[in-house]
């Protein structure tokens, strides 16, 4: 083989393995969702509600996430005016998120979340629909 070819054939793998290397998929926030663990919470002034934060791909929990933006209000039953309090509380375990609220009536209620997920650009956006029994 002539120098020249094996320049050419050297470029060519050269652009090859650049291509494959752009092409390798990257992780994006819609990789990603909250779950509910309990769909039915005890009505009451210290509900406590539990999501974990899932990676999709991989089925596995996601730990140290920013929730910087949190709502809960009645949409499911038309009355997506009225909200109750709601407060972030520590973790019991990585990828598990607490939360409790002020669920002053039984019926459905909607969980607005907001989160920054460590190394990944773009914010996630949830809305999950509980279960608030007497």
């Amino acid at each position: 083989m002539t120098t020249s070819k094996k320049r050419a054939a050297a470029g060519a793998l050269a652009v090859a393995l650049c291509v494959a290397g752009l092409s390798t998929a990257q992780a994006e926030v819609t990789d990603y969702e909250f779950q509910l663990l309990q769909t039915d919470v005890k009505q009451g002034n210290a509900a406590i509600v539990d999501v974990r934060l899932v990676d999709k791909r991989t089925g596995s929990l996601v730990a140290d996430a920013v929730i910087f933006a949190t709502r809960i209000d009645m949409a499911p039953d038309g009355m997506e005016t009225m909200t109750a309090p709601i407060e972030v509380l520590p973790s019991t375990e990585p990828g598990v998120y607490r939360f409790k609220a002020n669920l002053v009536m039984a019926g459905g209620w909607r969980l607005s979340l907001g989160a920054k997920i460590q190394g990944e650009t773009g914010t996630l956006e949830s809305k999950l629909v509980l279960k608030a029994t007497p």
